[in-house]
């Protein structure tokens, strides 16, 4: 464990981990399992990372967040008194746009929408699109109907209600339907819902939670996919995106590790 000081309360958080083997051992007799690559007869998983640079605003703007822990946009002040708000901050930024102290939202000139609309150019059928903040959705739902038009696009988080979700997902699955892209954030679209109308998804952010990534990326994967599905994930080198990128690949290794299984391949 080690100790860190958060906004001046000292807590312990994880430092690493050790003895895995006998953690392992200990699980076996008392735990069985079955992975779905094991009894489901479905199509390969690849997956492609697809680099995003940074524009001089962002990076300016990311510098000092990194350093000073604040930031001042448009004459906006966003300041991060503690860690875990900086790496969000600093997240934020590489997204393209920063929440201000004052609950405003702060767009910061990007490649990141342009990124994604030259891949989805080069993309053929459906595509999933999963972005961590609900400001991006909304950008990304407008880039997508002014390009593609209103009908190419449903969209799936919180505030969307409950039976609109269910009827957007229905038109999602139809094939003779004209929506050709499913905007949502893991958190919300990530659990329990079928999309296997698309086989290639696309994550315009990403968040540390490895469960919601695991289960988004099984929205597509699913009983129903004839195909195999492909998996791309924007990212912005020697950035935070880098960090969760590796803290999920962590997370993978350290369960495989405890469940004795072989290493598979993923981001």
């Amino acid at each position: 464990m080690l100790d860190r000081n958060f906004g001046g309360r000292r807590v312990q958080i994880v430092g690493g981990y050790k003895r895995l083997e006998e953690l392992s051992t200990l699980l076996k007799p008392f735990s069985y399992r079955v992975l779905k690559e094991d009894c489901l007869d479905l199509p390969e998983k690849t997956y492609i990372e697809r680099e995003v640079e940074l524009t001089d605003e962002q990076k300016q703007t990311y510098s000092t967040m990194k350093s000073a822990a604040l930031a001042q946009l448009k004459g906006k002040m966003a300041t991060a008194p503690h860690v875990l708000t900086q790496l969000m901050r600093l997240h934020q930024i590489t997204c393209g746009h920063l929440k201000n102290d004052d609950e405003s939202i702060t767009e910061i000139k990007n490649n990141r929408i342009n990124s994604l609309m030259e891949l989805l150019e080069e993309t053929e059928g459906k595509v999933i699109i999963w972005a961590n903040y609900v400001y991006d959705i909304k950008r990304i739902v407008a880039a997508l109907t002014k390009k593609y038009g209103e009908e190419s696009v449903v969209q799936y988080y919180g505030a969307i209600q409950a039976e609109k979700r269910q009827k957007y997902i229905e038109t999602f699955q139809d094939p003779e339907s004209d929506a050709r892209f499913f905007v949502g954030n893991p958190q919300t679209g990530g659990y329990g819902i079928t999309l296997t109308a698309a086989n290639t998804v696309v994550y315009y952010s990403n968040g540390y939670d490895l469960e919601k990534r695991l289960q988004s990326e099984d929205r597509a994967h699913r009983i129903g996919q004839k195909k195999a599905v492909t998996y791309v994930d924007l990212i912005a080198p020697k950035t935070v995106d880098e960090k969760i990128r590796k803290a999920l690949r962590k997370k993978i290794n350290i369960a495989t590790e405890i469940m004795g299984e072989e290493l598979r391949e993923w981001i």
